[in-house]
């Protein structure tokens, strides 16, 4: 009976879904499950071994041909082959038809417009715009998906783009402030430089309590400013993710 010996640089695979990427003058392909990859992108995947078929690199995913690897190092510098995946799978191109990505760039378009509506409001009334306003307000700035980003980087880059055309700010956080001692003053005195309304304010027993609204870009150096003050006794509560007007559905 006669043998079919498959070249020992040759590995075959199905239902693949091809990311490819020039450097150095060659050409590198890895072989992904379909769908992965852009769940990779968006950071729901974590775990590579759910993306890739194989932790091997291709000149050729199709005809199953595996790339030299003195061709890696060169173009690499590692012999490494997940970290080259990894690469890869960050700035290599998705191949997929026509078809498939344009309606891949739809789903995007329309993931970002929903992130920019849930994260943002009209400042002059303090509510939400539609998605539909935004996707068309996108447009007229001629915003184009960049299949390579996900889709939160990309909103954010929207909502500056936005401000050209329509009044749109980040929604505030609505945060607590609870700190006491002497330290308590420096506490408030930086804190209000940040907020941009305070809600209410109550001294009790030394212990200051403050409710403000903040832009979401300023957490962080609030809560800075609340455990370096008060070396760890204070405490900052995030009580709402949006402030909207009253009425309005709160969105996380």
């Amino acid at each position: 009976m006669s043998k079919i010996f498959t070249p020992t640089n040759q590995i075959r695979l199905t239902n693949v879904a091809v990311v490819r990427m020039k450097k150095g003058g060659k050409r590198f392909e890895i072989a992904c499950y379909k769908n992965k990859v852009i769940s990779w992108r968006n950071n729901v995947e974590k775990d590579i071994d759910e993306v890739l078929q194989t932790h091997s690199i291709f000149t050729n995913v199709s005809k199953g041909q595996v790339a030299k690897k003195e061709d890696l190092v060169k173009a690499f510098e590692t012999e490494d082959q997940t970290e080259i995946c990894r690469k890869i799978l960050a700035h290599g191109e998705l191949q997929i038809s026509d078809k498939e990505r344009q309606t891949h760039l739809d789903s995007v378009y329309k993931d970002i417009a929903t992130i920019v509506t849930d994260k943002c409001v009209n400042p002059d009334t303090k509510r939400p715009y539609p998605v539909s306003m935004i996707e068309k307000a996108m447009r007229d700035v001629h915003f184009s998906v960049k299949p390579n980003r996900n889709s939160k980087q990309q909103a954010l880059e929207v909502i500056s783009l936005l401000k050209e055309s329509i009044p749109i700010e980040r929604a505030r956080m609505r945060v607590k402030i609870v700190a006491n001692g002497k330290e308590a003053k420096k506490v408030r005195e930086k804190v209000i430089q940040l907020a941009s309304t305070v809600e209410q304010e109550d001294w009790t027993d030394g212990t200051l309590s403050v409710v403000c609204l903040i832009d979401p870009g300023h957490f962080r150096a609030v809560d800075e400013i609340v455990k370096g003050e008060t070396r760890g006794s204070g405490s900052l509560e995030l009580l709402d993710l949006k402030e909207v007007t009253e009425g309005d559905e709160i969105l996380e």
